[in-house]
């Protein structure tokens, strides 16, 4: 009687003849139990208690029980005290109170087995989390012992600028190593957000791949690869972010190389479909498992059993390409017949009319020209830090003044009277937003360019930066070609400013 109510009412039964019966539809997946108080008291009983007790941590199964008026016997005393999810229902019972009561205990099951799902997600996470923090301690301590023994040799040996020329281009090799692994790290949590910052302009791809080529060089050395481009028979202009852009197929060209045994092939064909441009990659490496393409582009992935052959890596590099192309209005996919048959990653980006004249500079000035044009004060707390920039900085040309703090920077800005201010932000007492306050404020400095150059990159930082008063926001460590952009497209927006006036 009541299987027939409930089928009616819409919910689904399965008649049970007896407690062992019952027990296997426990085990095979129950949404909810309507036991009689009278299948308590078998012989069985004890076997249904103990199914009921033994549950993994996400599971209560809910147990309504109908019993007789009063509800008082031991049967009922037992199950409530051996069960936690027990339900008592005094007989008679209206079919509404049943039915209500059923749809009550089967709506808290579903919120059990989504509760499930969610926990076996955030293990799965949680294993490639532990599985990528042990990679970043594996590729960190790489470059440090290269970096080590150079410093060493460098230290303990008076040599003359040639022959410690290799030495410098090592060390050079493993700082971008490490700046690249600390680059993706911060871009991870900006990724799953969608906050990365896209610094746009027209482009046109070969150039990109060019680019991206020069990157990869290295690695396609080392292992002896054949690497041959297939540019498009005329240039292919795309709205997009040179670095970001030449990230992404330096990404892919530098997984075709680590993941290509020695000597193999690798391949870029740069083409033009349909109002856009599309960029092949295919290499005769490793190649990826077919359950594995789907899921290839995910946090932290990496293709089990080829750890070995990639050398390294974080697993995050292709979420990064994926993400970043995306943001290009693109979108990008792998295809592979199966382990040792190869891999091809496709990108595809709209094109645009390519204008005249894209790619230069206004006027043809030169990075260095650009920077060695300003009078350039460096304030950080971190001296190797300030010094070095300093000196480089000279180098290029720039009348340059140094300071530790914010008190000094602002005597220093008195006497020196700088064009451009380069502020570290994370400085103790006076930090490097108030102190850019300050310079603002200060009418002689007036038309002063102000760049944060800073660790601290997320879009909070940013934008409390920017309320600073601050014109530009350049991580560390200083990239000479990012401070020259800068500079340029500042420029850029005076003179329209000013023409527009």
């Amino acid at each position: 009687m009541a299987s027939a109510v409930l089928e009616r009412a819409g919910i689904a039964t399965q008649v049970c003849a007896s407690m062992p019966e019952l027990v296997q539809q426990i085990g095979d997946g129950a949404g909810a139990i309507l036991v009689s108080e009278e299948m308590l008291t078998g012989k069985d009983a004890a076997g249904f208690l103990d199914a009921v007790s033994v549950q993994p941590p996400w599971s209560d199964l809910p147990v309504l029980v109908l019993a007789r008026q009063g509800a008082d016997s031991r049967a009922i005393a037992i199950a409530m005290e051996g069960m936690a999810n027990v339900t008592v229902l005094e007989r008679p019972i209206r079919v509404a109170a049943l039915v209500s009561a059923l749809r009550s205990a089967l709506r808290a099951r579903r919120r059990q087995y989504e509760l499930r799902r969610i926990l076996n997600d955030l293990n799965e996470a949680d294993k490639r989390k532990t599985e990528f923090l042990a990679t970043l301690a594996h590729e960190l301590r790489n470059p440090m012992a290269p970096l080590s023994t150079a410093l060493a040799i460098l230290t303990r040996k008076t040599l003359t600028p040639e022959t410690a020329k290799p030495y410098y281009q090592l060390m050079g090799r493993q700082i971008d190593h490490m700046v690249r692994l600390v680059n993706d790290l911060m871009e991870v949590s900006r990724i799953t957000r969608g906050k990365i910052e896209l610094q746009l302009g027209e482009l046109t791809v070969d150039q990109v791949i060019r680019d991206a080529v020069e990157l990869s060089r290295p690695l396609m050395d080392a292992g002896r690869h054949r690497l041959e481009v297939h540019l498009s028979a005329a240039p292919l202009a795309v709205q997009g972010d040179g670095v970001r852009l030449t990230q992404v197929f330096s990404n892919l060209l530098n997984n075709a190389a680590k993941y290509t045994p020695e000597g193999g092939q690798v391949d870029v064909f740069v083409e033009r479909d349909d109002g856009h441009a599309v960029v092949r990659i295919r290499d005769n490496g490793v190649g990826i498992p077919r359950e594995m393409l789907n899921s290839i582009f995910d946090m932290f992935v990496q293709v089990s059993g080829t750890a070995r052959a990639a050398q390294g890596g974080l697993g995050i590099g292709l979420t990064l390409v994926k993400s970043l192309v995306e943001l290009h209005g693109g979108s990008v996919s792998a295809r592979s017949d199966g382990l040792r048959k190869g891999s091809e990653f496709t990108v595809t980006l709209p094109l645009i009319r390519q204008s005249a004249g894209s790619g230069e500079s206004p006027g043809g000035a030169s990075d260095e020209a650009v920077i060695a044009r300003h009078s350039i004060l460096v304030v950080d707390d971190n001296r190797d830090a300030a010094e070095s920039l300093v000196a480089l900085l000279e180098i290029i040309g720039a009348r340059t003044a140094v300071a530790f703090n914010g008190p000094d920077a602002l005597k220093q800005a008195e006497s020196f009277r700088p064009t451009l201010a380069i502020l570290d932000i994370g400085m103790p007492g006076m930090d490097g937003c108030e102190l850019a306050r300050r310079l603002r404020a200060d009418p002689a400095l007036e038309g002063l360019t102000l760049v944060a150059l800073t660790g601290w990159g997320q879009p909070d930082d940013r934008a409390r930066i920017a309320q600073a008063g601050f014109d530009h926001h350049l991580l560390k460590p200083a990239d000479m070609q990012e401070l020259s952009t800068a500079l340029r497209q500042l420029e850029q927006r005076g003179a329209s400013a000013g023409a527009g006036g």
